[in-house]
Formats: structure tokens, C-alpha cells, sequence
């Protein structure tokens, strides 16, 4: 009786001072991000680590309207040159520094001035930023831009402690504060990102992981293994091939949605000493290699139909799409006259790609068409984060990449192509783009907008810096665990009300 009483007061001391259980959630990511500063970086996975790190001025519903997040209501002025926005009073950044009218003038200053930033081109129309109270901002622009709202919800938007960003400079990402729900712990290259709860969260209520671990697994089928065998809670951009198995999977639960991007090829136009070469320098020898790519068959070959075959920044479901240039046909028979035009039989290409076996598989399908009609191929596989810094500094003749797509149009070209583009790795620079580009972004007719973006498409069609050949349905695999996962066309992964079962 003695031993029995003694062991159950032990048992119920051992329940009073154990701990709970951690809940920590594993997500497996495609490829490992680049730095992790919103004002430098680029990589779609980098954004999904942001979706939980840093909070945005505003956000996007799945159906993708414009809600507040760190800002709770905005106005503009009749002449659209003066967005007035309203902020939250209970956001303080993980490093204690308080969110207010203030850090919001200068995550601007820094956007705009920063000599690393990527985003002035997309904040570029902003004249001044005034602070009209401790909680209130004014952004005074330069003209009318129907864009900036959406650019908000994004990189542009996202909220940094100025008292990290001043004190760190350009090395912020090595460190990166911001007022998210998960604040950083650890990063180790190619390996993992960690993210620890911040206690302080202003909607700290709606999150239920004490850690979140991001896992860079670029190849799929080990990621899925991964997912299957318990080591990952969660996947995003399962193979398409892989679809069907997942949904035939009681322990798995599948999810999708439409993207709003696209696949492409970026061609080194002007971007350094590896632009002057044949492809980088004529037009119709990058015609003719598009035109010796069947856009139907990659997506049945490659991605078992699920994708959408595609031409142009916006998939041809889009509103924004130029029906006046339609997914073309292969031609493999013009694709040689071109290539004979510019005077090549034959034409050696490096394309690099990055290392995971969908873009390798869509790669090799690419270089067997694109031999037909006399173009040698050769594929250069490469990590993510290396291919993107190899891109910017030109060292490269061709790069199949792709974007992940913005709620407005100008999210998915301005920046690519115009001659001070943040991302314009190709250095393609026409000032007649420029001018219709501008032109698109100070107009809140959508049909003015339309024959802008159509001007401008029909100019890029013949000088093709980039060739686009699909648009991608974001798939994600999660254990049957988890409850509350709500799909976004633009491929985040929001956490907030997520959880174990």
C-alpha cells in the first residue's frame, strides 16, 4: 500500500513539473533562400520564412484582396498622390523596438537607398514618406501608382526593426529582426532556418508552434520520403507526378492552388561580358529557340498536364494576358531557317538550372526539342541561392528560373525588364518599356493599364529577353496531423490558426 501511495504521488509530481510537449513544425523547402533580408533577397523560398518572420503593412486573402496586417486602414488622396495609412499601436519588433509611424519612414529610407536594396523599383514612386502621427504615415508620390498597395503586400512591405537595420547595415540578414509571430533563432547554409514563437506577437493567440524548422530538401522525392517517414510535418511544392500518391495517402493530406507566376528562361542580354554571344545578342536566335520548344507536350511530359503551357508574364486564364500573341506552336522547320537567318547551322547554349529533378527533368525535355532545330545544350545544375548570384552578377548565358507572381500585373514584368529593374538580371533596357511600364503603374483604368501592358507586350515579344514556357499550380503535402492550413495563389505559408490535431 506504502509503495503504490509513494509511486502515484511521484507520478503526479512528474506531471506537475514536466513540461508540455514542444509543438515544433517541420517544413520542407524546395530550396535553401538567399539572404535573409527583405530589401536584398529574391528567392520565393526566402518568402515563405518571411510569411513567418516578418509581418507586412498588408496582406492578401486567398481570393486576393488587399486586407491590413501591421496597417489597419488607409486612404487615398482624390488626386492619388498621397496614400494616408493607419497603424497598429500593439506591434512591438522582436528586438523590443516599438513598430510605429517612424520605423515605417525608415523601412522606406532603407528600400529606396540602400545600395543593395531590390526593391527601389518598386517603391521608386514614393517622393517622401511624412509622419502625421505616432501610429499614422502619408507616403506623398512622384504621380499616381495604382501598384503600390500590392507592392505593400509583399517584400516592399514588410516591416524591419530600424534599430537592427541601422546597427547591422547590409550584414541585417545574418540576423534578421522583424515584428512576425516567429522571431530568428539559427541558420545553418543548406541545412536549416529555425524560427522560436515571439512571445510579444500582436495576434499571438492565432499561432500554435513554440518553433518552426524550414528544411532545404531540393530533391522531391527524398522531400516527400521525408514527409512520409515523420521527419517533416509539411512540404511545399510536391511534384506533380507525385500528386496522385499523395492523394491516395490516408497519412497525407494534399492541398492546391493556382499561381499567380511563372517558368522561364532568362537570357543574358546585356548583363556583363557573358551577354556577347549569339543568343545574347539576337533576337531571332531567341526566337528561334522558343520556337523549337512544344509548350503542350513539356506539361504532359514533365508535369503530367496539372501546369499550364505559356508565353507571357501572365498565364492566358489571366485578364492581363495579350490574346494577340498566343501560346505559340512548335515549328521546329522556322526555328531553323532563324537560326540559318542569323547565320548558325548550329548553336552551342549553357542554360543553368537549378538542382532539383522537376527543373532538371524540364531542362533535359528542353534541350532534346531544342536540338532538333540545331541548338547543343548544356545544362549547368547548380544550388539555388548560387544560380540566383551567378544571375546578378552575369555570370551566366542563359538561366531557367521562374517568379512566383504579384497580386497586381506590374509585380510580374516592371521590375524584369525595365532598364533600372530590381531584378533585371538580363539588363534588357528599352526605354520605350520604360515608358509604357511607367505609364501602366499611374492608372487606375484597368483598360488603360490593359493597352499599356499589351504596348509593351508586343515589343517583348520580338526582342524576347525572356522566354516563358509555364505557369504552375502550387501543390503542398502535409501529414494528416495537421488542421487549419488554408492554400494561397502566391504560394505562402501563412501559419496563423494552423495546428496539430
Amino acid at each position: 500500500m506504502r509503495k503504490s501511495l509513494l509511486a502515484a504521488l511521484l507520478l503526479s509530481a512528474s506531471t506537475v513539473i514536466a513540461p508540455a510537449m514542444a509543438a515544433d513544425l517541420r517544413i520542407g523547402l524546395q530550396e535553401d533562400p538567399d539572404v535573409l533580408d527583405p530589401d536584398q533577397s529574391r528567392t520565393f523560398v526566402g518568402r515563405i520564412v518571411y510569411a513567418s518572420l516578418c509581418d507586412k503593412l498588408v496582406d492578401i486573402t486567398p481570393d486576393l484582396e488587399i486586407v491590413p496586417q501591421l496597417a489597419t486602414g488607409w486612404s487615398w488622396s482624390d488626386d492619388g498622390l498621397t496614400l494616408t495609412m493607419d497603424l497598429r499601436e500593439d506591434v512591438t519588433f522582436h528586438d523590443g523596438t516599438p513598430f510605429d509611424a517612424e520605423a515605417v519612414k525608415a523601412n522606406i529610407d532603407r528600400s529606396q537607398n540602400l545600395p543593395e536594396s531590390r526593391r527601389k523599383s518598386e517603391v521608386k514612386t514614393i517622393q517622401s514618406v511624412e509622419v502625421t502621427g505616432p501610429h499614422q504615415v502619408q507616403f506623398k508620390l512622384k504621380g499616381p501608382d495604382a501598384t503600390l498597395l500590392a507592392q505593400f503586400a509583399d517584400r516592399s512591405g514588410m516591416m524591419l526593426s530600424p534599430t537592427a537595420a541601422a546597427a547591422a547595415g547590409v550584414d541585417f540578414g545574418a540576423n534578421p529582426i522583424c515584428s512576425g509571430p516567429f522571431k530568428f533563432a539559427e541558420r545553418i547554409a543548406q541545412d536549416r532556418i529555425v524560427l522560436e514563437k515571439f512571445g510579444d506577437y500582436w495576434n499571438a493567440d492565432a499561432i500554435n508552434f513554440d518553433k518552426v524548422t524550414f528544411l532545404p530538401i531540393p530533391d522531391t522525392t527524398v522531400r516527400l520520403a521525408n514527409l512520409r517517414s515523420g521527419d517533416l510535418d509539411m512540404l511545399e511544392r510536391l511534384a506533380a507526378t507525385d500528386a496522385t500518391s499523395v492523394k491516395g495517402d490516408d497519412s497525407l493530406q494534399y492541398e492546391e492552388a493556382v499561381s499567380l507566376g511563372y517558368q522561364g528562361i532568362t537570357v543574358n542580354v546585356g548583363n556583363g561580358d557573358r551577354a556577347n554571344n549569339p543568343v545574347g545578342q539576337d533576337a531571332r536566335i531567341r526566337e528561334a529557340f522558343s520556337l523549337a520548344l512544344d509548350r503542350d507536350a513539356i506539361n504532359q511530359v514533365v508535369f503530367e498536364g496539372a501546369f499550364a503551357p505559356g508565353n507571357q508574364p501572365f498565364p492566358p486564364t489571366s485578364p492581363w494576358y495579350d490574346k494577340d500573341h498566343p501560346v505559340p506552336s512548335r515549328d521546329v522547320e522556322k526555328a531553323k531557317a532563324l537560326l540559318k537567318e542569323a547565320g548558325h547551322d548550329s548553336l552551342d547554349v549553357e542554360v543553368q538550372v537549378a538542382n532539383n529533378p522537376v527543373q532538371t527533368q524540364l531542362m533535359q525535355v528542353v534541350q532534346a526539342m531544342a536540338a532538333e532545330a540545331g541548338f547543343n545544350v548544356k545544362l549547368k545544375s547548380m544550388e539555388f541561392a548560387s544560380l540566383l548570384s551567378d544571375q546578378s552578377a552575369g555570370d551566366y548565358q542563359a538561366s531557367q528560373i521562374g517568379w512566383s507572381g504579384r497580386v497586381d500585373p506590374d509585380g510580374n514584368i516592371h521590375q524584369f525588364v525595365t532598364c533600372e529593374g530590381g531584378i533585371n538580371d538580363s539588363k534588357y533596357c528599352n526605354p520605350e518599356i520604360d515608358a509604357l511600364l511607367d505609364a501602366a503603374r499611374t492608372s487606375t483604368d484597368l483598360e488603360i493599364r490593359k493597352e499599356k501592358y499589351d504596348a509593351a507586350r508586343d515589343i517583348l515579344n520580338a526582342d524576347m529577353p525572356l522566354i516563358y514556357l509555364y505557369h504552375v499550380t502550387w501543390i503542398w503535402a502535409l501529414s494528416d496531423k495537421l488542421e487549419g492550413f488554408t492554400p494561397y495563389p502566391d504560394g505562402m505559408i501563412r501559419l496563423e490558426n494552423v495546428k496539430f490535431k
